[in-house]
C-alpha cells in the first residue's frame, strides 16, 4: 500500500513538473515570437481592461479619502498595524477638540463671569461641537465608503484576479497542446515505409485528445471569469452609491460647523461697519471676531466684544455651576448642557427640586441637577 502511495504521488509530481515545464517554454516562445497565442475576443478584452481599471482608480480613491480623513501618515500607519493585529484602534482627540479644550480651560482661568472669560468658553464649546461633528463625519465615511471600497477589493477583485490567473494557465495549456499536436502531425509524413508510421499516429491521437481536455478547460475558466467580470457593472453602481453616503456625509459635516460657528458669532455679538474706513467704531474689532472687516484694512487695539449677560434677578441668590455631561433639552423651556461648560444657575419660585434655572449669556431654561455640579 505505501508502495503504491509512493508510485502514485511521484507519478503526479512527474506529471505536475511536466505541465509547469510546457506552460514555461510555450511562454517563452510566446515572447520570443516563436509560437501562437489564443487571442480572447474584443468584448472580453474591454471587460479585461474594466477590470484593471476599476482596481486601479478604486486604490487610489480609498487611498486618497484616507489622507483627508487623517492627513498624518504616520497615524495612518499605526492605524493599519492595529487593523492587521485585529485590535482596536486608539481613541485620539482631534485637533478641534484639543483647541476647545484649551479655550474653555483659559476662558476658566480668566474667570466666565469676565467678557473675555465668558468668549473664550464660548469659543471652546463651539470647538469641541465641531470636533465631535468631524468625528461624526470619519466614522460615517468609514463605514458607508471606504468599507465597501475595501471589501471590494479585498473580496470581488481578488476573486477575479485569481481567476483571471487560472485562465492565463489554462490558455497556456491549451497553446502548448496545439503546439505538440502540430509537432505531431509534421513529424508522421504518410510515407509506407516508415517503420513508426503507427507509433506517430499514437502520437497525433493522443495529442489530439489533449488538445480537445485543454480546450473544455479553457473554455469553462473563460466562462467563469467573463461572468466575474460583468460584475464588475454592479460594483461600479454599488460605489456610486456609496459616494453619495460621502457627499451626503460631508455636506452634514460643513452644514453642522457652519451652524456652531454662526451660533457662536450671534453669542459674541456681531460687528457693524459703515462704508467709512476712517471712522473709528466701523474699523475698531480687537480680538473679537468679526466677518466683515476687509483684510486690508488695519486692526485697531479696542475693547473686547460685549457679551449679552442676563441681569440677575433680585433677590434670587445666583451660583456658578459645572456641567458634568452633555444634555439635550427636550422643549424650549429647556436649555442644551455640553459637558465641562460652567453656566450660572439659581432656584425659582415653584420650580421642581429636581430642576434649576440656568443662564448661559443670553440663554436661559431650566436644567435637572444631576448633571450639575454647583460650584461655592
Amino acid at each position: 500500500m505505501d508502495a503504491n502511495t509512493g508510485l502514485f504521488k511521484m507519478k503526479k509530481f512527474v506529471s505536475d513538473a511536466s505541465t509547469v515545464f510546457n506552460r514555461a517554454v510555450q511562454f517563452t516562445e510566446e515572447k520570443l515570437g516563436s509560437a501562437e497565442k489564443t487571442e480572447l475576443d474584443a468584448h472580453f478584452e474591454n471587460l479585461l481592461q474594466r477590470a484593471d481599471k476599476t482596481k486601479a482608480w478604486t486604490e487610489k480613491i480609498l487611498k486618497q479619502t484616507e489622507s483627508v480623513l487623517q492627513p498624518n501618515p504616520n497615524i495612518r500607519m499605526e492605524d493599519f498595524v492595529y487593523e492587521k493585529l485585529d485590535k482596536k484602534k486608539r481613541d485620539r482627540v482631534n485637533h478641534h477638540e484639543v483647541l476647545g479644550h484649551v479655550l474653555v480651560d483659559g476662558g476658566n482661568d480668566f474667570g466666565p463671569g469676565t467678557t473675555y472669560g465668558n468668549a473664550l468658553v464660548k469659543c471652546g464649546q463651539a470647538q469641541l461641537r465641531i470636533g465631535n461633528a468631524e468625528r461624526e463625519f470619519i466614522q460615517t465615511t468609514s463605514n458607508n465608503f471606504l468599507q465597501p471600497l475595501h471589501n471590494f477589493l479585498e473580496g470581488d477583485m481578488k476573486t477575479i484576479q485569481k481567476e483571471k490567473k487560472i485562465l492565463e494557465t489554462k490558455r497556456l495549456d491549451l497553446d502548448a497542446s496545439k503546439n505538440r499536436l502540430r509537432k505531431a502531425k509534421s513529424t508522421s509524413q504518410p510515407q509506407e515505409e516508415n517503420p513508426v508510421r503507427f507509433h506517430l499516429d499514437d502520437a497525433v491521437a493522443r495529442a489530439e485528445a489533449d488538445l480537445r481536455v485543454a480546450q473544455a478547460e479553457f473554455d469553462r475558466q473563460a466562462e467563469i471569469t467573463k461572468l466575474l467580470l460583468e460584475g464588475v457593472s454592479s460594483a461600479h453602481a454599488h460605489h456610486l452609491r456609496c459616494l453619495n453616503d460621502f457627499i451626503e456625509a460631508q455636506l452634514t459635516y460643513y452644514a453642522q460647523c457652519q451652524n456652531y460657528i454662526s451660533e457662536l458669532q450671534q453669542q459674541l455679538g456681531s460687528y457693524s461697519h459703515t462704508s467709512g474706513v476712517g471712522n473709528n467704531s466701523s474699523n475698531s474689532s480687537g480680538a473679537g471676531i468679526s466677518s466683515g472687516i476687509p483684510s486690508s484694512v488695519p486692526l485697531q487695539a479696542s475693547a473686547p466684544p460685549q457679551i449679552n449677560v442676563i441681569a440677575a434677578t433680585p433677590n434670587i441668590e445666583k451660583k456658578q455651576a459645572r456641567v458634568l455631561y452633555d444634555y439635550d433639552a427636550a422643549d424650549s423651556s429647556e436649555l442644551t448642557l455640553l459637558a465641562d461648560e460652567l453656566i450660572t444657575v439659581y432656584k425659582t419660585p415653584g420650580l421642581d427640586p429636581d430642576w434649576l434655572m440656568a443662564e448661559r449669556g443670553p440663554q436661559k431654561g431650566k436644567v435637572p441637577t444631576t448633571y450639575l455640579e454647583v460650584l461655592e
